[in-house]
Order: structure tokens, then sequence, then C-alpha cells
């Protein structure tokens, strides 16, 4: 017979678990503009022309010292009117648009120094190489340079989806009912059920999402670097 104990820590456990999709969209979406952003920063500060080089290196500045929190609530309450000025109304989008765009402009920025770092560690007698078979820059960007790059980025890029998931945790002081807002929700409710219960429940769910993207980091390390899966075609 199943005790009435254990029902309600499964059952506490499965109305945490209803939002873990939202997250996994937030963190999903935000990391993939992220990297885009990302690319084309490192992009900016690898060719170090003059004005782009200026407003990268004010861009990372500025990302890098300020708190995510405040970031967010710059993005979510200052855009808005800020682009009122020139009359473009967005107060009426979702929360989540919000979010994501605060979200890749903060982890953008950390990313384009991994891509950086990464672009300069394949070395320029690739590029060379590149040239020398008849490859134009963005060819053997695309074909040579970059695939190289990502498998020297990904055990980074791996921390950076983790440092993602746990950020999403903000998004319940916005509105956004993700698993955080769902345990606000669950506490401020008061179904009966302890603080360390709820806290302690949503900690396994944090920890072993986080689990299953290091298993897949991994295994993409070992697939990547034993050359089974060629991803420069």
């Amino acid at each position: 017979m199943i005790s009435s104990s254990f029902l309600e820590w499964l059952n506490l456990f499965l109305r945490v678990l209803e939002k873990l999709p939202l997250t996994l969209l937030m963190m999903g979406l935000s990391f993939l503009f992220s990297i885009i952003l990302g690319v084309l920063v490192a992009m900016v500060r690898i060719k170090k022309r003059r004005l782009p080089y200026v407003i990268a290196s004010f861009y990372l500045s500025f990302m890098r010292c300020t708190p995510i929190l405040v970031q967010l609530f710059l993005v979510y309450f200052g855009l808005p009117q800020l682009l009122l000025l020139v009359n473009i109304d967005i107060n009426g989008w979702n929360r989540l648009v919000f979010l994501i765009i605060a979200f890749s402009l903060h982890t953008a920025a950390p990313l384009s120094e991994v891509i950086r770092s990464a672009y300069l560690a394949v070395g320029k007698d690739q590029l060379e190489a590149a040239y020398s078979v008849g490859m134009s820059y963005f060819q053997a960007l695309r074909r040579i340079i970059l695939p190289q790059a990502f498998v020297i980025a990904l055990p980074n890029l791996g921390n950076s989806i983790i440092a993602l998931l746990k950020d999403t945790s903000l998004a319940f002081t916005i509105g956004i009912i993700d698993i955080m807002g769902q345990v606000r929700i669950i506490l401020g409710n008061n179904y009966g059920i302890g603080m360390f219960e709820v806290y302690f429940i949503i900690s396994l769910v944090y920890w072993g999402t986080c689990i299953v993207i290091e298993t897949i980091i991994k295994y993409m390390e070992k697939t990547f670097k034993k050359g089974r899966i060629s991803i420069s075609k």
C-alpha cells in the first residue's frame, strides 16, 4: 500500500515537472540566439575593425559587469519605453520575448569569448590551406574553421547551457510561471507542504536536467573527436 506521504511527494514532483518544458523552451531559444550573436561578436573582435570593435568591447564590458537580473529588468521595463520614443509600442508583447532577448544578450557575451578563443586555437595555417585550394573566407569559415572550433568550444558551450538553465529561475520575477514560478505558487497557496520539501524537489529537477545536459555534451565530444560525424558537410 502506497503511503500518503509518498503520494504527496510524487504529486509535488509532478506539479513542478509540469513547467519543465517551458523552462527548457526558454533555455533553448535563448541559447540559439546567443550563439548567433556570439559568433557575430567574436568575428568583430577577431577582425578588429575600429568602430565595430569598440561597440563590441563596450557590449562585452556592460554584460560582464552587470547582474543578469538588472539586465532582465532593463529589457522588460526599459526597452518598451525606449522604443516609444520612436513611436514603436511593444508593451503588448509576450513576457517570454523580453526574457529571451535579455538572456540571449547576457549569454552571448561570454559565448563570444569562448568562440573567439576556439577560433584562434584552430590556427591561421588552416585558413591559409583553405585559400590555397581556392576557398573564399566564408567557405573556409563554414567548412573548416567553425567545425573545428565547435569541437574545441564544446565543453564551455555545455557549461553555458547549464548556466543558462539556472538563470531561467529568474523568469518568475517578470511573471513567467516556469518551474521556479510554480514553486512560488505552491508555497503561496500553502498546500500543507513545507518549504524544505518544495525546494528539495526543485533542486532535484534542476540537478537531473543538468545531468542529462552533461551526458549529451560528453557524448557529442566523444562522437565528434572520434570523427564518427562530420559537421563540416
